[in-house]
């Protein structure tokens, strides 16, 4: 499986989001935001968490307008997976292949710790390797990450299971507790919490290792 990372101004997450796809099995191409194409044969592009441009203008709305833009968008269109965690899941809402917005933290806190969330779907490339309802931990650092959605794009969501991740408990204010929300193709997947954070016991925990592994395997047998 083909995997490329996207790398922006502000970044922080690039290298960690390749080490946990790489460790997957992926082969991973870092990509930087003033190419105009991705390489050739790409099965998933990775949009890692960071302060792209530094979070000045709606966050991720610069990072939406970059060369590489339209080239994520045509690999979206033609049916490519992408993955945007927490500033990624930003940059997806504002490219428009995600629905919803994210909005200031209830309290307007930057909230820095281990969270857990659960499972809503286990019916995704990207949810496969755990079990719908299996509650995980896993890191997030974020100060917009308030999931918000109107009511009848919520009604979309819940109708077509499309949300990924829940937390439990409530974090940040995001309404029905979003963590995570998919395409409705389901091959685009957003999420503010931080897997490629939770793939080394070293580094405090190994529940998003799953998600990589899962989604490596399942583009491989695809």
């Amino acid at each position: 499986m083909k995997a490329a990372v996207v790398t922006f101004p502000g970044s922080n997450c690039d290298r960690d989001l390749a080490v946990a796809l790489e460790q997957a099995g992926a082969d991973v191409t870092r990509v930087w935001h003033k190419d105009d194409s991705l390489p050739e044969g790409i099965d998933l592009v990775g949009v890692p968490g960071g302060f792209s441009f530094g979070d000045y203008l709606r966050c991720g709305a610069i990072a939406a307008q970059s060369p590489i833009a339209v080239a994520l968008r045509a690999h979206a269109a033609r049916g490519g997976y992408v993955l945007g965690i927490c500033n990624g899941f930003q940059v997806l809402t504002e490219l428009g292949l995600l629905p919803g917005a994210l909005m200031r933290n209830t309290g307007l806190t930057f909230l820095c710790k281990p969270t857990t969330l659960k499972v809503a779907t286990a019916d995704s490339a990207f949810t496969a390797g755990y079990d719908k309802g299996q509650q995980i931990s896993i890191p997030v650092a974020h100060h917009d990450g308030n999931y918000q959605i109107t009511a009848d794009g919520l009604a979309q969501l819940q109708d077509q299971d499309r949300i990924a991740f829940t937390y439990a408990p409530a974090v940040n204010g995001s309404v029905q507790d979003i963590a995570g929300v998919l395409s409705e193709n389901r091959r685009v997947l957003g999420m503010m919490p931080h897997p490629e954070r939770a793939v080394d016991p070293v580094t405090g925990g190994t529940d998003g290792a799953a998600l990589f592994r899962g989604l490596v395997d399942a583009l491989a047998h695809a």
